[in-house]
């Protein structure tokens, strides 16, 4: 099976080496002729020109397996008609859950309520884990790998999802409950992909929703929060707090109003990240069933954008 390697550069000698380790039958190539390959493995940035991948051009392609998570760089490409796998990772999985506990943790202890000043702040004890509410929005793969570990900890969850499909141990409420979701959450976790129908999901309205002070932890998509509306929601204390690792322009530009706000932390994209030593094997299992003509893991819907 002939595998064109279509993604940057700078990405060849990580993944090289992990992807061939886990599928050695596939012929790993950086060029050749489009008809020539059976799948592709792809990331956005290829090619590095800029012009974007003519997918039609690979006409024997039975595959295209995306490296990460997001795919709405990808389904937006009109000339792709194979289809197209999403990257559910293990170790991304993992690190999206240490980030989303860890932050979490933060804001239910209130840490940064501790100057080391001199002054002895006795009496701001926070309350337990099962007094604190948590909303997680998007209830996939990594959503509900958070939920169910602050669910083991003891706070309170609902999650949030368009399908309101169940997830074991974790209410969930399906999309025409998305105020009460947001009404319960002293913590919101937004972990929505970014299609259509959650760009600028929360909005001034829906931001008014929050219980005041709660706190936003954000590791989905930029897209899924109107900038604008969240700087003047902060002044109202609805959200009290934000913590952002994604935004509608990465790098997040220096003069940005996000970086000097006395309310909002800004993290560098850094919540979870794919390692290939664990996912060149999800990638490996599906060039398999490619090869077999089985049915695909993580198949990505068009209509739905994920």
């Amino acid at each position: 099976m002939r595998v064109l390697f279509a993604a940057p550069t700078r990405l060849w000698d990580d993944w090289a080496p992990a992807l061939q380790a886990a599928c050695p039958e596939i012929k790993l190539c950086r060029k050749g002729a489009p008809e020539s390959f059976d799948a592709l493995i792809y990331a956005p940035g290829y090619p590095e020109d800029g012009t974007p991948l003519d997918f039609s051009a690979f006409v024997n392609a039975r595959l295209v397996q995306s490296l990460w998570a997001g795919v709405e760089r990808i389904v937006t490409n009109s000339s792709l008609t194979q289809p197209l796998c999403r990257m559910v990772d293990p170790g991304l999985a993992q690190g999206m859950v240490e980030y989303c506990t860890g932050w979490t943790m933060r804001a239910h202890l209130g840490m940064d309520l501790y100057p080391q000043d001199g002054i002895w702040r006795q009496g701001q004890t926070p309350p337990l884990a099962t007094e604190r509410r948590v909303t997680v929005l998007g209830m996939g793969e990594l959503g509900s790998a958070v939920a169910g570990t602050l669910s083991d900890l003891g706070f309170a969850v609902t999650g949030w999802s368009q399908s309101g499909r169940p997830v074991a141990g974790i209410e969930v409420l399906a999309q025409n409950r998305l105020g009460e979701a947001l009404s319960r959450a002293d913590i919101l976790i937004c972990l929505l992909p970014d299609t259509p129908a959650t760009r600028d999901l929360l909005d001034a309205s829906r931001l008014a929703l929050l219980p005041k002070g709660a706190t936003l932890i954000n590791a989905g998509r930029g897209t899924l929060i109107d900038e604008t509306a969240l700087l003047a929601a902060l002044e109202q204390d609805r959200p009290g707090h934000a913590v952002l690792d994604v935004f509608k322009t990465e790098p997040l530009p220096p003069d940005h109003p996000f970086w000097s706000h006395p309310r909002i932390t800004v993290t560098p994209h850094i919540a979870a990240e794919t390692r290939p030593a664990t996912a060149a094997r999800i990638a490996a299992e599906n060039l398999r069933r490619a090869m077999r003509g089985e049915t695909l893991l993580h198949l990505v819907d068009p209509a739905r954008g994920y």
